[in-house]
Parts: C-alpha cells; sequence; structure tokens
C-alpha cells in the first residue's frame, strides 16, 4: 500500500476519503458501513458496478456482501488464487486488468460476461498485517487511474483499520436465511399488440424482522412486485421460495392458505367494511385465522382501541390506516407488504402511520416490505430496494436508520 500523500489526490479524491471516516467514525455495525462506503467508491470513480468482497477466516473463502449494480452477486465466493477476488485477497495487492485481459477469467463467481467497461479494479482491504477482503470496481467508461487506485487502497486501508479496531466480526453472508427469496422475476401482459414487460428479472431476498423499502419511479414495477410476492398477480417466469417452499406455481389451494396465514396486506386505499365497527373490521379478519392475536390487543398496537366501536365513517384517513395495520396485524403474518400506505395523507398524519408500521417492526419482530415513491420514507429503513425500468439497481443498507418522527419533507 502507497503511503498516504494528501498533496497528490485531487479535490475529489480527498472528500471521498473524508467521508469515508466520516461514515467509519459512528457505524457500529460491519454490513452498514460496507454498504455506505461502497456507495462512496462507486460514485468516487463513477463505475456503475462495485462489490465488497469479505474473507471468512472460518471456512478461507472469500464471500460478495455487498452489490452496487444490476446483477446481485451477493453470496458468491472464492477460495485462495480463484479468479481476480482470490488472488487479491491471498496476495494484499491491487490490480487493474483490462477489459480484453479477463475475457475467460472468472472472477470468484462473476462470470466475464457480467463486466463492462474499459478496466477491471481490485483493491484490497488490508492492514499492513492482515488482508480481510476486497473491493473490486467495473463499468467506468475510462480507464482506472493510478490514482484512483491509490484512493481506492487509502480508503480500503483506513475500512479494515476500523474493522481491526471495533472488533467488527463478519457473518458469512450464507449462514443468513432469507424469509422470502425471488430469482428472475419477469412479469409481461399485453398491451394493444404488444408485449410490455413491467419486472425484467428481479433477484432479491427478504430476510426476517427486517423493514425493507423498496423505491422508484411510477411503473417501474413497485406494486407488481409487491404483489407477486404477496400472492396476489402471477408472474411469468421466475420463482419465489418462502422459508425453503417453491411457492412460483401453487395450487389455489395453497395460493389461498398462504395469503391467509402467512401475509398481511397495507394498501393505499384502506379497503374497510363499511358496515363494520373498527373492531368487527379486525375481527373478521382474525376468525380466518389459525394463530390470530386478540383484535383489541391488535387496536390497542395502534393505538385506537379507544374507537373499536366507531364505523370507518366516523374516522380519519390516518385513522382508518391505522385499522388496516391492526386487521395485517392481527393474524400474526410472517410477512407485511405495504404498498404505498400513506400516499392519501397528509404529513402529519402519515408520521402517525409510519410510526405505527415502525412499532411493529422494532417490537413485534415483524418482517416488512414497503413500496413507496417517497426517498424520506426509505431513511426509516434497515435495506432500501431501488428499481429502475424493472429492474434494481442498487441494494443498501441504512447506516443509521431515522425514526419515524425525525422524517421531513
Amino acid at each position: 500500500m502507497k503511503a498516504l500523500n494528501i498533496k497528490d489526490m485531487n479535490t475529489m479524491h480527498v472528500q471521498i476519503l473524508w467521508q469515508v471516516m466520516e461514515e467509519l467514525r459512528d457505524a457500529n455495525q460491519l454490513e452498514d458501513a460496507l454498504s455506505r462506503c461502497l456507495d462512496l467508491f462507486c460514485n468516487g470513480t463513477r463505475s456503475n458496478k462495485g462489490s465488497i468482497w469479505m474473507l471468512d477466516e472460518q471456512s478461507g473463502r472469500t464471500i460478495a456482501t455487498n452489490v452496487y449494480s444490476t446483477e446481485d452477486a451477493t453470496g458468491e465466493s472464492a477460495g485462495p488464487d480463484e479468479g481476480l477476488v482470490g488472488r487479491v485477497v491471498k496476495s494484499g495487492k491491487s490490480e487493474i486488468y483490462k477489459a480484453e485481459e479477463v475475457q475467460n477469467m472468472k472472477l470468484a463467481g462473476v462470470d466475464s460476461p457480467a463486466l463492462t467497461g474499459k478496466t477491471v479494479l481490485c483493491v484490497p482491504i488490508s492492514t499492513p498485517k492482515h488482508t480481510t477482503g476486497c473491493l473490486l470496481l467495473t463499468g467506468k467508461e475510462t480507464p482506472y487511474t493510478e490514482e484512483e487506485m491509490t484512493m481506492c487502497e487509502q480508503c480500503c486501508s483506513i475500512l479494515a483499520l476500523d474493522i481491526q479496531d471495533k472488533g467488527f466480526t463478519f457473518r458469512p453472508f450464507e449462514d443468513r436465511e432469507p424469509l422470502v427469496s425471488v430469482r428472475g422475476v419477469v412479469k409481461e401482459f399485453l398491451s394493444g399488440e404488444e408485449i410490455r414487460q413491467i419486472l425484467k428479472g428481479v433477484d432479491l431476498d427478504i430476510y426476517p424482522g427486517e423493514l425493507v423499502v423498496v423505491l422508484g419511479e411510477s411503473g417501474c414495477g413497485k406494486s407488481t412486485l409487491l404483489n407477486i410476492i404477496g400472492g396476489m398477480d402471477k408472474m411469468t417466469k421466475g420463482e419465489v421460495i418462502v422459508e425453503g417452499k417453491d411457492m412460483s406455481d401453487p395450487t389455489e389451494q395453497e395460493l389461498t392458505e398462504y395469503r391467509r396465514e402467512y401475509v398481511g396486506f397495507i394498501f393505499q386505499a384502506y379497503n374497510l367494511m363499511p358496515n363494520l365497527s373498527a373492531y368487527e373490521n379486525v375481527e373478521f379478519i382474525a376468525e380466518i385465522a389459525d394463530d390470530p392475536m386478540d383484535s383489541m390487543e391488535a387496536l390497542a398496537l395502534v393505538g385506537l382501541d379507544s374507537k373499536a366501536d366507531n364505523l370507518p365513517v366516523a374516522l380519519s384517513g390516518g385513522q382508518m390506516q391505522r385499522i388496516s395495520i391492526a386487521r395485517a396485524l392481527v393474524k400474526n403474518p410472517k410477512i407485511i407488504l405495504a404498498d404505498e400506505p400513506t400516499a392519501a395523507l397528509d404529513y402529519d398524519t402519515s408520521i402517525k402511520v409510519l410510526s405505527v408500521i415502525e412499532k411493529i417492526s422494532k417490537e413485534n419482530n415483524t418482517t416488512i416490505l414497503m413500496v413507496t415513491h417517497n426517498p424520506e420514507i426509505a431513511k426509516m429503513a434497515n435495506r432500501v430496494v431501488r428499481l429502475r425500468d424493472g429492474k434494481i439497481s442498487s441494494i443498501r443498507v441504512n447506516l443509521k436508520p431515522l425514526r419515524a418522527t425525525d422524517l421531513v419533507w
């Protein structure tokens, strides 16, 4: 590793180095630090694709933990001397390869056709005595420069020292069992005489107890993805695996049981039955579930047990949405799917609704997948998935998820 010399670095690279140090200063989880630093590396070098790989000391394999790309390489691994990643981790030395030099090379499970740009940059994450992983960047329109390599080396050195000083331990990615796995999901429909593709091959894992927010512009496929995961819509091709069970092509009975027992839904339109009280709207769902919580308990969790006897017409929009949350929660679902739950609400009411979602996520350890077009709401999530034109463009971990009451828009 070259000695740090600020004078030899341009202003942008000094800013990136400073930002990396700022991010690491308050980091208390390794995966949070890696995710944000990867964003900085890719943006700072104008790389369209990037990944961070961490060494699992027990197995001796280096595993991709964070990916900035349309392709999901998380979980790919490399042994010593396997491809560029394995060699760089073993040698502890940075390498820049020309695109033609990697045509027949595997970069630790990533085939060379996945690479774009003129060159590939791979930098070890290492202290003077030990290498803990590496940074892989590609997709840059111009070749990587020696200055960019030096900047990445300095940043990765700081990252490695921070990992060492704070005693971070790396949990191998494959030890995390997803609750829901989506693989290669495509959704097409006929528009006039043309076939339109809404989802164009989506890969996504959702883990127990996390709050995931899906961001994207209108028409990018957010709600379609949510509906496919919830069994409300059928995909054209792909796989949906729920706790190891293949739900890609379920029978009608399997689909009914899945929606009734496994998934809770929160919609933009509250969908309450107008002739039933708040309690009766919740109790109606409780009666068809196998292991529901008490309906009054569910109303109390959303702060509306005092409104149990009110009809929907006597409730505000925010109160009706909170009743719909209680209705989703009462059957003790494994996952709650929320589709733009605050889109029809004003700011103050939205914060109240989001505070309820935050509460059930943290206190009940309920897995929540929420779709929104509002980037401010994404700041309260554990992970943020960004969709663009039917594909995932990035997945990141929030370094410090905000409280709902701290959101401003």
